[in-house]
């Protein structure tokens, strides 16, 4: 009796032992793959906007512009204590480099404190003339397609119960998303002419009369190559503002079935 016994405690010991084992695995998986290869990020502001929604949670490819300096500068957060915090890497360069196209989605660091994660919408490259003349955006002096189409009027979604006005812009390189702009007189619809310097890229929000970026150069400016993180390519979740990933008991209703699993353009 005593032999069963104890064969049935080894039993239950290596029972116990396998499971501490897949989770290390599992991990370890995706510490590997959140590290080398996809990035989630959730969206806390409207700068985006429409293209991104507060509530949206993203993957990130960091493969997209190689590795540099940032590629690895992350938290892992636990109820609020960060259980792994990594800082910038020592290297200079980027491996399995490759440049961003006009167009692309991209978080980056913020150039002003190396920390902060940003996504916007590349729209100069370096070497460009950028300037925005009564909300038309200029590239090296010739202004970029911009369609007037039906206003955004989801009402129920931080729009206050007004009708926003949409277009759609197409970029030289025929890129095509939809922007954001109540207005072509607001301060950032009509700017100085900005010189893009080498190595650097020029950032606007599809949002364009509530998203700091490029356009002021105090608070971003042009954004250095070496902060690139990654290029955005598709939301894995999202649910509405006035609610929390955490709130599980507002599911199913306060998630957004239509934005799941949907490209990043």
């Amino acid at each position: 009796m005593e032999s069963m016994t104890q064969e049935a405690k080894r039993k239950t010991d290596d029972s116990a032992w396998d499971t501490v084992k897949v989770i290390i695995q599992a991990l370890l998986i995706a510490f590997v793959i959140r590290t080398f290869l996809f990035q989630p990020f959730n969206i806390p502001s409207g700068s985006m906007i429409p293209t991104l929604r507060i509530g949206d949670y993203l993957f990130v490819n960091k493969l997209s512009y190689g590795y540099g300096a940032y590629s690895f500068n992350f938290a892992l957060n636990l109820f609020g204590t960060d259980i792994f915090k990594f800082g910038p890497v020592p290297i200079e360069g980027r491996f399995f480099a490759d440049e961003p196209e006009r167009g692309d989605v991209v978080v980056f660091k913020l150039p002003t404190d190396n920390e902060t994660d940003y996504i916007k919408r590349v729209i100069g490259l370096p070497g460009d003339s950028i300037q925005v003349r009564d909300g038309i955006v200029y590239i090296n002096g010739e202004p970029i397609e911009r369609e007037r189409i039906a206003d955004f009027a989801e009402f129920d979604e931080m729009s206050y119960n007004q009708r926003i006005q949409q277009y759609r812009e197409t970029l030289p390189n025929g890129t095509s998303y939809i922007v954001h702009d109540m207005s072509d007189k607001s301060p950032g619809d009509n700017t100085q002419e900005y010189l893009v310097p080498a190595g650097h890229y020029f950032m606007m929000g599809d949002n364009r009369d509530n998203s700091t970026d490029s356009r002021w150069l105090d608070k971003v400016g042009y954004v250095p190559y070496e902060n690139l993180v990654g290029r955005a390519t598709i939301i894995f979740f999202s649910h509405r503002p006035d609610t929390s990933i955490f709130e599980v008991w507002k599911w199913p209703a306060a998630i957004r079935w239509d934005r799941l699993f949907l490209g990043v353009d």
